[in-house]
């Protein structure tokens, strides 16, 4: 086997590490809820399965040999059974952090903390909230 033939894998374990700080930094709590994620995940897995599986049979679409492992179950590449739990694992930590950050309001503290220089600067006064407060007509 050549390197290239894991390019898939590579990329599915890339995005699971990326992804895995918002479990403990932003406290997604999404690998804390195992009943709870497999509820968010079996419904999407069995659809796309059910989808791939005719796709590949109906020759819609292929894998190339070149970029995946060879290793199948049923007609459906390892890899693509991986692609339909990685990335909505992902989807669900993004979306558990990031609801985690608003709702929290740690917005201000992560902005003064370490985590500060990748989020956009604070919102000033907005000019145009500016209501005239007298009562003479503008000339």
């Amino acid at each position: 086997m050549r390197v290239e033939q894991f390019q898939y894998l590579i990329v599915m374990a890339l995005c699971l590490i990326v992804t895995l700080p918002l479990e403990f930094v932003l406290h997604a709590r999404v690998y804390r809820r195992p009943r709870r994620l497999l509820r968010a995940l079996l419904p999407t897995f069995a659809a796309f399965v059910v989808w791939d599986v005719a796709a590949i049979r109906l020759g819609h679409w292929t894998f190339s040999p070149e970029f995946t492992t060879g290793w199948r179950i049923g007609n459906i590449p390892v890899e693509e059974l991986t692609f339909f739990v990685v990335i909505p694992l992902c989807a669900l930590l993004s979306y558990e952090a990031v609801g985690n950050v608003l709702r929290l309001g740690w917005i201000g503290t992560l902005r003064a903390g370490s985590l500060g220089r990748f989020l956009p600067p604070a919102p000033g006064p907005d000019p145009r909230a500016e209501q005239r407060t007298d009562d003479r007509e503008l000339v």
